[in-house]
């Protein structure tokens, strides 16, 4: 019988932990995916956020905490390099002994957006099956992660992944804005805006149908940011 394992960020702190204990998660996980300096980046974007939400609508914390999840999320898109490390850091194999006993042939299934050509029905990037014999090459990979994002990244040239880079700098100006404008009476739309990246899921033309519908529902509630609305209830869609 077969069964899927796939590895992942482990489970976030119960949704009542403090905004620090949601920061502290999402530190540790940036230092692995990259480094302490990317893990930074994060948190003073998150200091900013909260220091100004308190500043403006004391008592309240939701704006941070939907930055603290989602700019993390965006933060830590799901590359090469990403898919290598978290198939070989250990804790891949370690839930592979959990679920599994005895004797078990191992086959991983990987999507490459170079040199792979897409099927010519769903225009998806296909998907290569491969063996236990893949994973010194992974791990070999993920070893060059300090590569993302720079010049000579091979793998930062695809539209995926220049894409996944923009949206980055895209939530970064939109937050810009929502600290700019938030007050009692924005603010729930302002926790909302920061929330969509929750909407974007999926690889590949998955992800892009997911992005344009997240972009569409944040230009209607960016509009009614702008004009001071009061409620969320007030936008439609």
């Amino acid at each position: 019988m077969e069964r899927a394992a796939r590895p992942g960020l482990r489970a976030e702190p119960a949704a009542a932990a403090t905004l620090e204990e949601l920061i502290a998660h999402r530190v540790d996980f940036l230092t692995r995916y990259q480094d302490a300096r990317y893990a930074r980046r994060y948190q003073e974007q998150i200091a900013r956020v909260a220091a100004r939400e308190r500043e403006r609508t004391p008592g309240r914390d939701g704006l941070a905490r939907a930055v603290a999840r989602y700019y993390a999320k965006l933060l830590a898109y799901k590359d090469e390099y990403e898919v290598a490390r978290l198939f070989t850091d250990g804790s891949f194999r370690a839930q592979l002994e959990r679920e599994f006993e005895g004797d078990y042939r191992l086959e991983i299934h990987l999507a490459p957006q170079i040199g792979n050509p897409r099927d010519r029905d769903t225009g998806r990037a296909r998907k290569l099956a491969l063996g236990s014999w893949a994973f010194p090459a992974l791990a070999l990979l993920a070893r060059f992660r300090f590569l993302r994002g720079t010049p000579f990244d091979p793998f930062g040239w695809t539209a995926h992944r220049r894409r996944e880079r923009a949206l980055v700098r895209e939530y970064e100006a939109t937050l810009e804005e929502l600290l700019a404008g938030i007050s009692p009476e924005t603010h729930e739309l302002a926790v909302a805006i920061a929330s969509l990246p929750e909407q974007i899921r999926g690889f590949d033309l998955v992800k892009e149908r997911h992005l344009a519908e997240a972009a569409a529902r944040q230009a209607e509630l960016l509009a009614s940011f702008r004009r001071g609305s009061t409620s969320l209830r007030s936008v439609p869609g």
